[in-house]
C-alpha cells in the first residue's frame, strides 16, 4: 500500500488492502473484533497470547495496525509492547492497547508505555469500526469505551 501513516483511507478498496494483528486471549472477543473489521473489509490475523508475537508478526506479508490487549496469558500486553518496539520489522507499526480494564489509570499507564492508542472493552459495534478507520488514518483515538 503507499498510502502514508496519515493518508486517506476512505474507499473500501484501500481498506480490503489492510492488514490488524489482533492479539486477544479470548475467543469471543476475537469473534466479536474480526466480524467488525471483516465488516470494514479489513483482514485480520489473530494470536492468542503475546508468546512469541513478533515471531508471528514477522511471517505475515505485512501488518499495518496491532490491537493489543493488555491482560494476556503468560506476559501482558506492557511486555509485548517492548518486544514489537524492539523489533526492526515492527518498531514502526501502530500499535493500540484494547482491554477490558478501561480506566484513566489505565489509560495513562498505556499512553506512558507507548501505545498508539487506547480503546476501552466491551467494544461498541457502532464506534469501533470508526475508531478503526480514524487510527488507520493517522488519528490518535484514546476512548475508555
Amino acid at each position: 500500500m503507499t498510502d502514508t501513516p496519515g493518508g486517506n483511507l476512505n474507499s473500501s478498496d484501500q481498506l480490503n488492502e489492510i492488514t490488524i494483528l489482533v492479539v486477544e486471549d479470548v475467543l469471543s472477543n476475537f469473534m466479536l473484533t474480526a466480524r467488525l473489521l471483516t465488516n470494514l473489509n479489513v483482514h485480520c490475523e489473530w494470536k492468542t497470547s503475546g508468546y512469541e508475537v513478533c515471531e508471528f508478526a514477522d511471517s505475515l506479508p505485512k501488518i499495518d495496525l496491532i490491537l493489543l490487549d493488555i491482560r494476556l496469558p503468560y506476559e501482558d500486553g506492557f511486555s509485548v509492547l517492548k518486544k514489537i518496539r524492539l523489533s526492526p520489522s515492527l518498531r514502526n507499526i501502530r500499535v493500540v492497547a484494547v482491554t477490558t480494564e478501561a480506566t484513566e489509570e489505565q489509560l495513562r499507564k498505556a499512553r506512558t508505555a507507548g501505545f498508539d492508542g487506547f480503546i476501552g472493552k466491551p467494544l461498541d459495534p457502532d464506534r469501533f469500526p470508526v475508531q478503526i478507520q480514524r487510527i488507520l488514518n493517522g488519528e490518535s483515538v484514546w476512548e475508555l469505551s
